[in-house]
């Protein structure tokens, strides 16, 4: 009943399902290039790009400053407002960075003997050996898309880009005001059903993708984490 008659319910999964798929993807290769990037013991400036980044993990210019950037560029009730500020975790750089430490250099010298560039090196040399990590990194951003809700409830304002953590907080928050534009009455279902039920909606789509990255949890997190 809930999926049927909540035109907002179903709305907002669409718009989730864009912010996991293509911020996911686009958070995978921006923190891919940069940690193979820095991982490259021949760069320049090295040490001090790798403390850049690490010092945005301490410090941040907060919420407002954020916010007027954001509008700045004209990204505020634009659903790219939910991916592109948030490109890149430096704590997932800096695990990635310390797996691709880890991956023996003479298969990348060899890779350039036979002629391979340093694009062909990582795509076909590095990738292939750091699914583990990929995949937990992978993971740990597609929940973070899917739990998010605070910067959609900022830089989205109209209910056409609602998200689903944010349909679902308003609906666990004030059910009536919520359920105005669906056809559910409390007639029809008391307000707690309504909520349960919102709840495992909500629930089952992201935990059916644990199964998949399970058996690369464990090992991309401890390779990411103890090399290097």
């Amino acid at each position: 009943m809930l999926l049927a008659s909540g035109k907002n319910i179903a709305r907002a999964y669409g718009n989730t399902l864009f912010r996991v798929v293509i911020g996911t993807a686009l958070n995978l290769v921006f923190t891919i290039t940069l940690s193979y990037g820095l991982s490259r013991e021949g760069l320049k400036g090295r040490t001090f790009l790798t403390g850049f980044v690490f010092f945005t993990m301490l410090f941040s210019g907060g919420m407002i400053p954020t916010f007027i950037l954001v509008k700045g560029v004209g990204l505020i009730d634009s659903r790219w407002a939910m991916v592109l500020p948030c490109l890149i975790n430096t704590w997932n750089l800096l695990i990635m960075r310390n797996f691709f430490y880890g991956i023996p250099k003479s298969l990348e010298e060899a890779a350039v003997i036979d002629g391979a560039n340093d694009a062909q090196v990582l795509v076909k040399i590095v990738l292939p050996l750091s699914k583990a990590s990929i995949a937990t990194i992978g993971l740990f951003y597609a929940v973070s898309h899917w739990n998010a809700w605070f910067d959609a409830m900022i830089y989205t304002p109209g209910e056409d880009k609602m998200v689903l953590q944010l349909a679902l907080r308003r609906l666990l928050i004030d059910p009536p005001d919520a359920m105005m534009n669906t056809i559910i009455t409390v007639s029809e279902s008391t307000t707690e059903t309504i909520k349960m039920a919102s709840v495992i909606v909500a629930l089952v789509p992201i935990m059916c993708v644990y199964p998949f990255v399970q058996k690369h949890f464990t090992k991309g997190v401890l390779l990411g984490g103890i090399k290097g």
